[in-house]
């Protein structure tokens, strides 16, 4: 599947953020904008995972990269 992944850096939290817009709730975070990238590549497969065993509908990408 193909997903939009926006990567923000919080001054706050001194952290990365990655998100999946079309997957609400989807995020994850890192040290690194790598880092981050790897851990929201887990977050989303637990995301769709939880998803399916709900019986929830799994939006469809608006655009973006293959994980």
């Amino acid at each position: 599947m193909d997903y939009c992944v926006i990567l923000k850096y919080s001054t706050e939290e001194k952290h990365y953020i990655v998100s999946v817009p079309d997957l609400p709730g989807c995020m994850a975070d890192g040290r690194t904008p790598n880092e981050a990238y790897e851990n929201v590549k887990i977050v989303f497969q637990e995301w769709i995972e939880t998803a399916r065993a709900a019986g929830r509908t799994i939006p469809k990408p608006s655009f973006g990269i293959d994980f």
